[in-house]
């Protein structure tokens, strides 16, 4: 059964000329997850960052053996936390998390609900903007959830599935689709409608289905 290995949250704060809350602390006790995140987690740039469908960003423990291999000039910094990571969780992966799947973790109920985007803050976190183009490539980029029932987790807590919506698609496969160059606008039209995919990525994915000129998802 998926297990959270790690519970991780941040303050923001004034790193190299940019405010951030990556590189974000274990915490040890249980933590309240309500509908804009964990309690004491911040980001650093509202704009692009949290709201209710990025309220907690989970980590595939298993990415970060192949990250090392892929990178192995950045092994020193390939440590949990390194992805800026809420949730760290082991039997999870972005070919096996679902969007629109629901998971119990303590007493919360959340749901995945997008792939995370690679941004600025991550290229500097490793001081290498070619980790961007990195993570798009490898496909390893972790989920966002929704907090769907208010509740308390912790590290060691089951990670339970309790919902998967007919016709749910992976992680992977949203990334696939989405990246795709050139797209087909067809299986666009089909991702538009992926149940439980956060608004603005199934408004995209609608606007570029019937665009004359379209492209992958923008970095």
């Amino acid at each position: 059964m998926p297990s959270l290995l790690q519970l991780r949250t941040g303050r923001a704060r004034l790193v190299d000329g940019h405010v951030t809350a990556y590189g974000r602390d274990q915490q040890h006790g249980p933590v309240t997850a309500h509908a804009l995140g964990l309690a004491g987690d911040e980001v650093g740039d509202p704009r692009v960052h949290g709201g209710p469908e990025k309220a907690v960003y989970a980590y595939a423990a298993s990415n970060y053996p192949l990250w090392a291999a892929d990178h192995p000039q950045h092994v020193a910094r390939l440590v949990p936390g390194a992805f800026g990571e809420n949730l760290l969780v082991e039997g999870l992966d972005e070919e096996s998390a679902h969007v629109g799947d629901r998971y119990r973790i303590g007493t919360a109920l959340v749901e995945v609900c997008q792939p995370r985007q690679p941004c600025a803050t991550f290229a500097r976190w490793f001081d290498d903007p070619l980790m961007v183009k990195a993570m798009v490539r490898n496909g390893r980029s972790g989920w966002y959830l929704r907090v769907v029932e208010e509740g308390a987790m912790q590290g060691g807590d089951a990670v339970t599935l309790e919902h998967r919506p007919d016709g749910a698609w992976s992680i992977a496969r949203v990334l696939r689709v989405s990246y795709r160059s050139p797209p087909d606008k067809a299986e666009l039209a089909a991702l538009a409608r992926a149940p439980g995919l956060a608004t603005s990525w199934a408004d995209w994915a609608a606007r570029t289905a019937v665009s004359e000129r379209p492209g992958p998802k923008a970095l």
